[in-house]
Parts: structure tokens; sequence; C-alpha cells
């Protein structure tokens, strides 16, 4: 069992859960040992974002209105933001399409767990069942991942 690559994994795995899982086939880990620390530091980063993206959502919106606030006071014009960019619209798109069941399993897979997760806290942070939504979404992508990592193996 080699510790520090299972750690690498781990690591990787909580901001971009999805290539963590190639990582472990690279470094030579079995398995069940990539499957278990990309499960194991996806939750772990999906819970720290999670239960902490009310202070992320409060701190960017402090910090745009201080920089708004700083522009208006030396007269710089700043220039406006698009509110629906390309990722916006296919964010809204996931959530109208999929639902909560889709945001909580293809958000922290698709974009990263960082803005995956605080995304879902925004929209569905209120239900009870989002959590352990986006845990079992960790599950079955890490193992859908791990054995598209260790495919090659067995051919």
């Amino acid at each position: 069992m080699e510790w520090g690559f299972i750690g690498t994994v781990f690591f990787l795995s909580t901001f971009k859960f999805m290539f963590a899982p190639f990582t472990g086939s690279g470094l030579g880990l079995p398995f069940w040992e990539t499957y278990i620390a990309s499960v194991a530091g996806g939750t772990f980063g999906s819970a720290l974002f999670y239960f902490a993206s009310e202070f992320f959502i409060s701190y960017a919106h402090r910090k745009r209105a201080e920089k708004e606030r700083i522009a208006r006071e030396q007269g710089i014009e700043l220039k406006k933001k698009k509110k629906f960019s390309r990722t916006n619209r296919l964010i809204i798109k996931l959530k109208h399409k999929l639902g909560i069941y889709g945001l909580c399993f293809w958000g922290p897979f698709l974009l990263s767990v960082p803005v995956g997760s605080i995304i879902v806290a925004k929209f569905y942070g209120k239900l009870k069942k989002t959590f352990p939504l986006i845990i079992l979404g960790m599950a079955i992508n890490a193992f859908i991942t791990s054995a598209l990592a260790y495919l090659h193996v067995l051919l």
C-alpha cells in the first residue's frame, strides 16, 4: 500500500474528481485503492465546499460590491459582466433538464468538485437529500471512471 500515491489520488479528487482514477492507474495503484481514495477525496472536497458554500457566495458578493463601490468613487466605468454566459446556460440547462439528481450526480463530476458543490448548494441547499445524493454520485462516478482507467489492464 503506497500511502503517498493514495494521498495523491485523494487530494486530486478533492478538486478535479474526473481525472483522479486515471492518476491512480498511472501510479500503479490497485483498482480498489484508487476507487476508495477517489470516493474519499471527492466526498471530503464536496463536504468542505458544500457546507462552506454560503460563505463563498457571500464573500464573492461582498468582493464584487466593494469593487463596484471603489470604481464608482474613482469615476471608472466597469464593464458589465454577462449574466447568461455559456457556462451559466449549461448549468441552468442541466438544472432544468436533469433536476436535482442530474445536478448532484454530474455537477461535481463535470465542472469540478468545488464549483459543482457550490452550485448544487446554491440551488438545492435547503433539501436534506442533496448532500447524500452528491456522495452517491461520487461513488457511482468513481466506479465508472476507475473501471475505465483500469480497462486497459483487463484487455
